[in-house]
């Protein structure tokens, strides 16, 4: 169904280990909201920009929903809408679905039976590039923070295009490359590859158009968070299931002498007794346009009605 596509990055070397990265995220998923801290400011600022976009989805998919914190959220911003749920950890979408949200759009007798009250949005454990939703069946794609998750970001939008409707709507939020640029400068080089490798704005907005998408707008912002050491940080990458996941990953550090310098390395930057972090946040958002073409390649010609003219003699 999905074509092979070299990955976006610089070097063809670059694959993630999505065995390994499931694993983590069913981890993260028992992990206390408190480490989602940069989620949810990100979710926030995701939130802020639909006041500027006008957009009355029928159905939602929050693509990526982690524990599904997000769900309430785009209730709020969305009750007529019918709101789904998907992540690839299925702990992921066991918690999502037991955070209740405003009840979804109702026919009448399913509104008798269950009430006004609240209900947990239906949860898919399914990849992003392969999702179990019909053509066209989706107004919004809401994503926060799962591309870092992708080695190749293109069959993903691919993907996402084919499901939303025309006129739908992509909103997603990723990482840029200097995003952690402290932790990758304080590690040896030598000791190889130990922080993940984040996709460039213009890479993604470059995947986006090839996958069928019109008008693309991103932009970027720099967020600094602050740890008291470098074992702060380390643990709540790891409990976010953020670390590295790359296949080529190093397995080591030289031993503790390689670690001591690292931490010493890093140490250097503090500032009133915190160590910075830096992350790179890309927003953007896109849209689906009408196909000018059918998909055996024919030209699709619309034909606009004539305005009625007016008698002059009336």
């Amino acid at each position: 169904m999905h074509e092979e596509h070299a990955p976006h990055h610089s070097g063809s070397s670059f694959s993630l280990d999505r065995a390994l990265l499931r694993r983590r995220f069913e981890r993260a998923a028992a992990a206390d909201d408190d480490t989602e801290l940069l989620a949810r400011e990100i979710a926030r600022r995701m939130d802020e920009r639909l006041d500027y976009i006008r957009v009355a989805p029928g159905r939602v998919l929050d693509l990526g929903c982690g524990t599904g914190a997000d769900l309430a959220r785009l209730a709020r911003r969305f009750p007529e809408a019918m709101l789904l749920a998907a992540d690839f950890a299925p702990a992921m979408v066991a918690r999502a679905k037991t955070r209740p949200c405003p009840a979804a759009r109702r026919s009448g007798l399913l509104r008798r039976l269950l009430g006004g009250g609240r209900e947990a949005p239906p949860g898919l454990v399914a990849d992003a590039t392969a999702l179990p939703l019909a053509r066209a069946s989706l107004g919004l794609v809401w994503s926060n923070l799962m591309l870092p998750a992708l080695d190749d970001p293109l069959p993903a939008f691919r993907e996402i295009h084919r499901v939303l409707e025309v006129g739908g709507l992509l909103m997603f939020s990723t990482l840029g490359p200097d995003t952690l640029r402290e932790l990758r400068a304080a590690l040896p080089a030598h000791a190889g590859e130990r922080v993940h490798r984040f996709i460039d704005m213009h890479d993604l907005g470059d995947a986006l158009v090839a996958a069928g998408f019109s008008d693309p707008v991103m932009d970027m912002e720099m967020l600094t968070l602050t740890y008291t050491g470098l074992d702060e940080l380390l643990h709540d990458l790891r409990t976010s299931g953020a670390g590295n996941a790359a296949r080529n990953r190093p397995r080591g550090l030289s031993g503790r002498d390689g670690w001591a310098q690292a931490r010493a390395a890093y140490d250097r930057l503090r500032r009133d007794g915190r160590l910075p972090a830096t992350f790179e946040i890309i927003q953007g958002h896109a849209w689906k346009a009408a196909p000018k073409t059918t998909e055996d390649g024919r030209s699709i010609v619309r034909f606009q009605p004539r305005p009625a003219s007016r008698n002059a003699d009336a």
